[in-house]
């Protein structure tokens, strides 16, 4: 429901923890479970970062539509012009990033964003991507977003996976998906940056994943010869990922960090078929129930009155 200027202002309850999303495509079908989950139970954190499609995550957390979290990782995916071969040969991109983010959020579009709620909405945000022709990971906030299309364009930016989606240009530089920064695509540094020492962290692969090093071929090279620094990246990527892993189980020992590690069926980052996006969707549904209470004593707040979420 959009916002209503009328009503009492938006408040966050949680103000101590950073809200942490990595990303994975489609593999967010499952971590969006986490958003519904999180808004249904009133659970609001004052900080929230996002890369790649964590930034979707991010941006409908803060809107507060859990609808909208659900169906752009689930039966958006059946949309006619989500992206496919006939796109990616188009230079589309094999999802079709610019009607993806730039289109359907529109009002009237397949997915209608609720740009009001999101700008009254207190918590801070940072979008991660990374800066192709320089090298440079860039986290975009609240003043590089005021209107709607400066906000799609750059989660748009954030998400942009190499090969499979064009580059975006905003002002004077090309961006790609910002898992290519040194955090390897988990905006933990930033959080750190911006002063936090507690994280909840919505991962999108299981406790146990290691990734490992990505072969760069000469063809690499040459599809990105005017960015040679993405080629580098790419080949930094794993590493910079597991080391962050690694951080991050360092802090959950300490009790500085709660993680969200999927333990339920999840799909791999290019799946479209909708009977398997709902499937990784209820079992990450599942898993956010049986954690939520955790979650809540973890950051300070009241049990909630036993009644099952809302899909």
């Amino acid at each position: 429901m959009p916002f209503d200027s009328s009503a009492a202002p938006l408040t966050s309850n949680v103000t101590d923890v950073a809200l942490l999303f990595e990303g994975g495509a489609m593999r967010a079908s499952y971590t969006s479970a986490v958003v519904v989950a999180l808004l249904r139970a009133g659970i609001h954190l004052d900080w929230v970062a996002g890369i790649s499609a964590g930034s979707s995550n991010t941006a409908n957390y803060l809107s507060r539509d859990a609808g909208r979290a659900r169906r752009s990782f689930v039966e958006f995916a059946a949309d006619p012009c989500f992206g496919n071969l006939g796109t990616f040969l188009r230079g589309q991109g094999m999802f079709n990033a610019n009607y993806i983010y730039r289109e359907t959020g529109l009002t009237g579009g397949a997915l209608p964003f609720d740009f009001a709620t999101f700008q009254a909405n207190p918590a801070r945000m940072r979008l991660g991507s990374f800066e192709a022709d320089t090298g440079r990971t860039l986290f975009w906030g609240r003043s590089d977003t005021p209107t709607l299309d400066d906000l799609m364009v750059r989660v748009q930016a954030s998400s942009s996976l190499p090969f499979f989606m064009p580059t975006v240009t905003i002002g004077e530089h090309t961006y790609v998906d910002g898992a290519l920064g040194p955090s390897g695509g988990i905006p933990l540094d930033v959080a750190r940056a911006d002063g936090f020492q507690r994280f909840f962290v919505v991962l999108t692969r299981p406790r146990d994943y290691v990734k490992r090093p990505m072969r760069i071929t000469r063809a690499m090279r040459s599809y990105f010869r005017r960015f040679p620094a993405v080629v580098d990246a790419l080949a930094r990527r794993a590493a910079n990922y597991n080391r962050t892993r690694e951080e991050l189980t360092e802090l959950e020992r300490s009790g500085q960090a709660i993680i969200f590690y999927p333990d339920g069926y999840t799909v791999a980052n290019s799946e479209k078929n909708v009977a398997k996006l709902t499937r990784s969707y209820e079992d990450g549904r599942a898993q956010a129930a049986r954690e939520l209470p955790r979650w809540r004593e973890w950051l300070g707040l009241p049990p909630a009155s036993s009644r099952p979420l809302a899909t």
